[in-house]
């Protein structure tokens, strides 16, 4: 089989019909995939939407679970795929018709460890209304994971569904998603270019990603800055590796830091309780207690005032935020 299909459900009942439908609009002959719907014991009726598409369907299975968050169920869909490449879309998400098919050939032509593609971003009301998008000539280019690292990656963009990955090259390296966070997708992604030995990265538009639901900023709370914490924390183990050459290292640091000044960001922005935001420095620091960085003046000093004087830094980082929106505000 050249592909497992991995798509989480968990309150998708709004639109999971249109995803799965989606992937049956890829141009492949059903004998060479298979869909895994792992029902992450959703509590609407997302299955029961999707139940006549999966009776006229011979390869797709859905698999019952616990509630136990969108990494154990990659992971776990991981362990039983069967297929030669893995694809883990988000189930709120569509592909655009006929996408998957060139970039999976690509992919078993080239037996690369991760292939890439693009993506498109839309609302609900532009994805009712769309009528097919326009592929460019199709374009690929071989790279070592280390370059796709160096040259393309950023903690911005990291998302495994515009990603087909070689399952042996995922089990061979035990490279598993961290359970039970969110922002799982940067450590994971990051730690599969570093061990990639072949990538290609490709023109293809393969998502239609669907904005709207949700606001990081909006609904950013103690809970997801954990989370975040967590993601850095597992990130930053990465840098402990031996043998990474200068350069790689650097960036890797450079990255992990952006991702910092993410979740600084959020705290100040989000959450207006000082003994609600100095808790999550402390958790950081508990989960990272060797985090430092130094490749430019900024980051010595981010550095220093994360360590000598954290609340300070997060509340300073608060007032000049609650300024910011003052001025704003003022200025509509």
């Amino acid at each position: 089989m050249d592909l497992s299909i991995i798509v989480p459900v968990y309150n998708v009942e709004n639109y999971i019909l249109a995803s799965i439908e989606s992937i049956y609009r890829q141009g492949l002959d059903e004998e060479r995939f298979e869909v895994l719907v792992i029902d992450d014991g959703t509590k609407d009726r997302s299955i029961e939407v999707i139940a006549d598409l999966v009776s006229q369907h011979r390869n797709i299975s859905i698999i019952h679970q616990q509630n136990q968050g969108l990494s154990v169920v990659r992971n776990n869909g991981i362990q039983m795929a069967k297929g030669t490449y893995i694809f883990m879309p988000d189930s709120d998400d569509i592909l655009i018709d006929n996408s998957l098919a060139p970039l999976l050939e690509q992919a078993l032509e080239s037996h690369a460890d991760i292939v890439t593609a693009n993506y498109i971003v839309m609302n609900d009301e532009q994805i009712s209304q769309h009528q097919g998008v326009e592929q460019a000539a199709f374009q690929a280019e071989e790279k070592t994971g280390t370059q796709m690292y160096l040259e393309d990656y950023t903690p911005y963009h990291s998302y495994v569904w515009r990603m087909l990955f070689r399952r042996e090259f995922i089990t061979e390296h035990h490279i598993t998603f961290y359970p039970g966070i969110r922002y799982q997708d940067v450590p994971f992604i990051q730690e599969c270019y570093l061990k990639a030995q072949k990538c290609v990265k490709t023109n293809l538009l393969l998502n239609i990603y669907r904005m709207g639901h949700e606001s990081a900023t909006r609904y950013f709370s103690t809970e997801k800055g954990k989370d975040l914490c967590i993601s850095i924390s597992e990130t930053w183990k990465l840098t402990r590796w031996e043998g990474h050459a200068p350069e790689t290292l650097r960036r890797l640091q450079n990255n992990i830091y952006v991702s910092f000044l993410f979740l600084i960001s959020l705290i100040a922005y989000s959450i207006p309780c000082a003994k609600d935001r100095w808790p999550l420095l402390d958790f950081l620091k508990e989960k990272a207690p060797d985090i430092a960085f130094h490749n430019t003046w900024r980051q010595r000093l981010s550095t220093f005032l994360f360590w000598k004087m954290p609340h300070t830094y997060i509340d300073a980082n608060y007032s000049i935020r609650q300024l910011l929106k003052r001025i704003k505000r003022f200025r509509h």
